[in-house]
């Protein structure tokens, strides 16, 4: 009986940590509840990736195939094992510590290739990590994967390198790009964290077509030095999760000047190294909300999906306030984008091709050549891009920096825009501008590529990089067919507290992600909170 006795104690002593805690599944667990799983002994960041390695294989290798992956760190299960020693002998760096994080792949990383999705940059290891990279390891996540992505971060939401991109909410759907790689990747529940970049929505048409939270930063609040460029007067990286919470701690994680990032002398004196504290479920008490009705009227199912949102809002207290930009800002916006973002990758890429291998392509010429010559896929499953390749060719020939048409838009057109939108926050006493992320649902990835000029109110997304200004994406619910659809809060510039706090009152409101059916839960990968 002795013996018994002492095996019962034995077994409660290993069984306590459990005692008082909760199942949480793994693709809605915060950040938060993982960190009072490290705390409690009930989950260590090795086990953490263990199951997120796990997911992968099954939905990206196997079963939908989602082809969101392009690269497995290999040393990954090593760094969660040394982080887990360093956490029992001098505790965590920060909320990050033993959090996986996917890249899209055109961030640096000294250890794995970074190919911006492209042949062309095949096998390329750059000299060192990324600025964000090297914050969030000197936090103690773990980087676990980098990301497909659309080739150099334009459409369409597939790569030379890895091939199409599938929407696990529906896998004859898009999962928007650029960043369709880290939205797919976020939705299906590889990693808490993702980072993409946005140059005209790249961050957010992802968010929204997989249904996750997303935020394209005030542009400097965060470095771009070490990631490949589109355009750099529109250009930041952000993140990417399942919660505005996540992605809140994750956004502190990144701050700070960076001497090698002129445009984050902007942010000298307005970023925070904690976005959590400002959080709270009644934000939208109180609060007064423009609704951008030019950007409703596109699908129905959206435009329901946005009413039902803006009545969520009023219920918890919020003014809703109807505006409209002005017609010049919609006619122009699109021409305005264009005549910066096509010189400047042109010209940005040379600077960026300049630090990698004396084997890669060193100009938009050369990648036009190269580009010429891979006219077949490989058996590996490389394939060619035209869809994408051919805009070098347009890059190539929309003329230099210092070309009227760049510098008249640069020196007079953006400064007009951001004039413009903070005229209407101030006239208005705006909070935010709320608007459908994407005015319709996910395209089917077999509908023909757009041969006519884009609709002027298409989406409302490149205003917030021709202003430079912060948009956050939540979760808003679900059309008809089961497609989900996000939703906007757009601020002035440096209002990230604001927005990630009424993006959160609003998620509390209305819970409204759902996890994709082609990436069910997986036996055993649940974990036990302390409550």
């Amino acid at each position: 009986m002795k013996k018994v006795a002492i095996l019962i104690i034995a077994l409660l002593v290993t069984l306590r940590p459990v005692f008082g805690a909760t199942t949480i599944d793994l693709d809605a667990a915060t950040i938060a509840d993982i960190n009072a799983a490290f705390a409690a002994g009930t989950l260590t960041a090795e086990e953490l990736v263990q199951r997120c390695l796990a997911r992968i294989r099954s939905y990206d290798r196997e079963g939908p195939s989602l082809h969101a992956v392009l690269a497995i760190n290999p040393r990954a299960i090593e760094t969660a094992r040394a982080l887990d020693a360093e956490r029992k002998a001098k505790g965590p760096r920060s909320a990050l510590h033993g959090i996986p994080v996917v890249l899209k792949d055109n961030y640096n990383t000294a250890d794995l290739p970074t190919t911006g999705g492209s042949v062309l940059l095949e096998g390329s290891i750059p000299p060192a990590d990324a600025f964000l990279v090297k914050k969030l390891r000197d936090a103690g996540a773990i980087i676990l994967a980098k990301l497909n992505m659309s080739e150099f971060a334009m459409p369409p939401a597939q790569s030379s390198l890895g091939g199409p991109i599938l929407n696990p909410h529906d896998l004859k759907r898009s999962p928007a790009g650029s960043s369709g790689g880290t939205g797919a990747a976020i939705a299906a529940a590889y990693a808490p964290l993702g980072m993409g970049t946005d140059t005209g929505g790249s961050i957010r048409g992802p968010a929204t077509a997989n249904g996750i939270v997303g935020l394209k930063p005030t542009h400097g609040l965060i470095s771009r030095s070490g990631i490949i460029p589109l355009s750099l007067t529109f250009d930041t990286g952000g993140p990417m999760a399942r919660s505005v919470s996540d992605v809140a701690v994750a956004l502190g994680a990144m701050t700070g000047v960076d001497p090698a990032d002129a445009a984050t002398k902007k942010s000298d004196g307005k970023f925070s190294t904690d976005y959590t504290k400002d959080l709270k479920a009644d934000a939208l008490k109180g609060a007064r909300i423009g609704v951008a009705r030019d950007f409703l009227g596109a699908d129905p199912d959206v435009d329901w999906v946005i009413e039902a949102s803006l009545d969520a809002m009023r219920k918890s207290g919020a003014t809703i306030v109807d505006i409209r930009f002005p017609k010049w800002l919609l006619d122009s916006k699109l021409e305005f984008y264009n005549a910066i973002r096509m010189p400047e990758f042109a010209a940005q890429i040379k600077d960026y091709l300049a630090t990698i291998g004396p084997d890669y392509p060193k100009t938009i010429e050369d990648l036009i050549d190269r580009s010429n010559r891979f006219t077949a896929p490989r058996a590996d499953g490389a394939r060619p891009n035209p869809a994408r390749w051919a805009w070098f060719r347009r890059d190539a020939s929309s003329g230099s920096l210092e070309d009227y048409r760049y510098t008249s838009v640069r020196d007079y057109g953006l400064p007009l825009v951001r004039a413009a939108v903070d005229g209407i926050f101030a006239a208005e006493k705006l909070d935010a501008i709320v608007y459908p992320t994407s005015p319709r649902r996910p395209a089917l990835l077999t509908a023909p590529p757009e041969t006519a000029p884009a609709s002027p109110t298409a989406s409302a997304t490149n205003i917030a990089n021709l202003t430079g200004f912060p948009d956050l994406i939540v979760p808003a619910g679900f059309t008809g067919d089961n497609l989900p659809v996000g939703i906007s809060f757009f601020g002035a510039a440096f209002s990230e507290p604001k927005l990630l706090s009424l993006g959160y009152s609003f998620e509390q409101a209305t819970h409204a992600r759902r996890r994709p059916v082609h990436a069910p839960a997986l036996e055993g990968e649940a974990i036990s909170v302390p409550q």
